[in-house]
């Protein structure tokens, strides 16, 4: 078996926006969700979880009395966080 080396080449980076994100540290767009994302990414991810929540909402717990708008409120707090955050 023969041994390899590393050259200058193998750790080199891929392209002059690769190693601008490493030396700046933070990348552009990291944060908690798993994808690289735009803030109209994260909107439409937050209109979408809204949506969802209020359906959920309409089936199982405006029955029991408790009224959309909590749903509404939690779920803009939620966007607000997604969008700054995401």
């Amino acid at each position: 078996m023969t041994k390899q080396t590393s050259t200058q080449l193998d750790t080199a980076p891929l392209s002059e926006e690769e190693n601008e994100k490493t030396q700046t540290g933070k990348q552009e767009g990291e944060g908690f969700l798993p994808i690289e994302t735009n803030a109209f990414d994260r909107c439409f991810i937050s209109v979408v979880i809204w949506v969802a929540m209020s359906l959920f909402w309409f089936r199982f717990l405006e029955p029991a009395g408790l009224s959309i708008w909590i749903c509404n409120a939690i779920a803009l707090a939620l966007a607000v966080f997604i969008v700054r955050k995401g």
